[in-house]
């Protein structure tokens, strides 16, 4: 088939490209660098079966030919985005959306959403299963890719329900894995990077707040099944092994060895104080479940982290 990755040089998106030209697919990826980085598609970026176009979705879509899948994973993702690319933020989910959506429905093409479990605000429903609401701030200086997403969510519905787009929604929990920005401001790249360098890691507040950590592999696993799949309701991608922040710090300091230690800075507004996905759609919908294990993930994380701070110092 020929697909289309937006945001094809970001973290995920770019696992999700090498992963479809490895099954054999034709890929265009388009990206505007706004958060996506070059050196994320050198392992195939002259595979003849991939292209790559710079381009702002939320402006324009300039591919030409026909596609048969769609897959919208362009959009900043984390909180250093929301207060830097905060227009950037709202406009990958709601233009952005549109355009893609359009696409999609003028190639008759299958069309995928990357959402998040951020959809879900600060959950009073634990774990977070899809026919839950959610806890959302709309005017919260998080609210920029909260409302963005759910904005994305809805217009993706009204092309499927009103246009007739086969469309699927993934949920997309805490990742981590290789590709990673190291000064994202998300926790796993934060507290690899402090640990690598001697440094003391920041936990926000006393720590008790929880993420769960999905491995990219199985991440991109998860969005793969999902969009062959006939499933068109939202449906929660990501690992239930939940731990608290102040956990997750003294894993990493005790995996490097590093011996400086932790310091306790104000929790941000609206962060989320529990994260933890219902998978039972998944695994009864796409037969699918994390396999890495947290051990073997942080390992390659961050063997990763410690490369590109070694390329950077030289």
């Amino acid at each position: 088939m020929r697909i289309l990755v937006a945001g094809g040089a970001g973290f995920i998106p770019s696992h999700l490209g090498e992963r479809l030209l490895a099954v054999g697919h034709e890929v265009v990826a388009i990206d505007n660098f706004v958060t996506g980085d070059r050196r994320n598609l050198a392992s195939f970026a002259q595979h003849p079966r991939f292209r790559f176009i710079e381009a702002d979705i939320s402006r324009e879509l300039p591919v030409e030919g026909r596609f048969d899948r769609v897959y919208h994973m362009a959009s900043p993702a984390s909180p250093i985005d929301y207060v830097q690319l905060p227009f950037e933020t709202l406009y990958a989910g709601s233009d952005g959306t549109r355009r893609l959506l359009e696409r999609a429905e003028a190639d008759g093409a299958r069309f995928l959403v990357a959402s998040t479990s951020e959809v879900y605000g600060d959950p009073q429903v634990h774990p977070q299963v899809e026919s839950y609401w959610g806890n959302v701030n709309p005017i919260g200086p998080r609210s920029v890719y909260d409302e963005a997403k759910r904005y994305g969510e809805a217009l993706t519905m009204a092309f499927h329900r009103y246009r007739r787009v086969p469309t699927r929604i993934a949920r997309i929990f805490n990742t981590y894995g290789p590709r990673m920005r190291l000064n994202d401001g998300r926790v796993m790249p934060a507290f690899c990077s402090q640990a690598l360098r001697g440094e003391p890691l920041t936990v926000f507040g006393d720590g008790s707040q929880t993420r769960s950590f999905c491995y990219v592999s199985d991440l991109v696993e998860g969005l793969f099944r999902l969009m062959e799949s006939d499933l068109d309701e939202p449906c929660n991608v990501g690992n239930p092994h939940e731990m608290t922040m102040l956990q997750l710090a003294q894993y990493i300091n005790r995996y490097t060895g590093n011996s400086a230690g932790i310091v306790h800075r104000p929790l941000p507004t609206d962060d989320p104080t529990q994260r933890r996905p219902d998978i039972g759609r998944a695994r009864e919908r796409l037969g699918w479940e994390p396999k890495v294990s947290f051990e073997d993930g942080v390992r390659e994380t961050v063997a990763y982290f410690a490369a590109r701070i070694r390329d950077d110092r030289a």
